[in-house]
């Protein structure tokens, strides 16, 4: 599990509120309170990812049975995932999507992700960025439920039901092989 975070270590610039006209229809009423904040810290999303504040409440709602809500989804870049990496992981690199749960009794918990890494990771892999940052959310929602991949079990557990869970918003198993 990931160190809690806060809203004070994302220094946002550019930052761009979404507003959901399709929440409603995305989220059964019972599974949420309120939408998760989902902030576009770089503009350059919007050029790889058409609507991403809306990809983003669609893949939280595939995962209202598994995954838990965050506070917060944080579209940023390389450079600030990799010093959130290097200050609470001590990896000095970035990766593409990382997690982190709220205080204890806090609802919530951030999911950030790194524009650069999520946009290379697609191309090499041949998958569209959106189907990537889809597959990251589901993903950074299972990690807030609790869920892990540390051991050969849980990485299993974990990538099935990641496939599962993709399934319901037309994004291919990305564990699967293309041919």
């Amino acid at each position: 599990m990931e160190p809690p975070s806060s809203s004070s270590h994302v220094q946002a610039q550019d930052v761009t509120y979404g507003e959901s006209p399709v929440f409603a229809e995305s989220f059964p009423s019972s599974a949420f309170e309120e939408a998760p904040e989902v902030l576009v810290e770089d503009r350059r999303w919007r050029s790889y990812v058409a609507a991403p504040e809306k990809l983003v409440w669609r893949a939280l709602a595939a995962c209202t049975d598994y995954g838990r809500q965050p506070g917060s989804v944080v579209l940023s870049t390389d450079r600030v995932v990799k010093r959130l990496n290097g200050e609470h992981r001590g990896k000095y690199r970035p990766t593409n999507v990382l997690t982190f749960e709220p205080p204890p009794g806090i609802p919530g918990g951030d999911i950030i992700l790194a524009l650069e890494t999520v946009v290379r990771e697609a191309q090499k892999a041949g998958r569209p960025v959106s189907h990537h940052l889809a597959h990251l959310i589901v993903h950074g929602s299972l990690h807030l439920a609790g869920y892990d991949h540390h051991h050969a079990g849980e990485a299993r557990e974990m990538e099935m039901l990641e496939s599962r869970l993709l399934s319901r918003l037309g994004v291919p198993n990305p564990w699967k092989p293309r041919s």
